[in-house]
């Protein structure tokens, strides 16, 4: 299994991890179950270390695909950029998830504010990566670009007629 694979197969978790989390915690709020809030939590850890590995495994990918043709560097590199903020708020999720968590396992008073903490920040979360994820999309799907290519193609042509 190459990078490729590895960062296609892998991008998906965070996305669907982070949401699906924000409803199971949502419902363990709403339930006050704490059993049910931590396995939101597991989910929200799950997701951040995923977010880490297709993190890593981009440059990889980028690398088999940029000298592709219909591949737009730009389409990539906005990518890149958009991926970094989705790693840092999944990263940030990660970390809010351990630390209620452990106040659930302690019983603490504080448990609830870091639930609803981490319920904030699962779904922030999920609209960056799901818009890394649809940005992602663009690099190989032109059924999504194809608006934007044909766009581009009617711009050139008309600055062909103009020559």
């Amino acid at each position: 299994m190459t990078q490729v694979h590895l960062h296609l197969l892998i991008t998906h978790l965070p996305v669907f991890g982070s949401i699906l989390g924000a409803l199971v915690l949502g419902y363990g709020l709403w339930r006050k179950s704490t059993s049910t809030k931590m396995a939101a939590y597991f989910l929200f850890i799950l997701s951040s270390v995923g977010a880490g590995i297709a993190y890593l495994t981009g440059e990889g990918a980028e690398e088999a695909v940029e000298k592709l043709p219909g591949v737009i560097e730009n389409i990539i590199k906005t990518h890149e950029e958009f991926a970094m903020f989705a790693l840092i708020s999944l990263l940030l999720l990660g970390v809010s998830a351990l630390v209620a968590l452990f106040l659930s396992i302690k019983n603490s008073p504080l448990a609830n504010t870091a639930a609803s903490f981490t319920l904030f920040i699962s779904l922030l979360s999920f609209v960056l990566v799901a818009r890394t994820g649809y940005l992602g999309g663009q690099i190989r799907h032109t059924e999504i670009t194809s608006g934007a290519i044909q766009n581009n193609a009617t711009q050139e042509q008309g600055e062909k007629d103009d020559d």
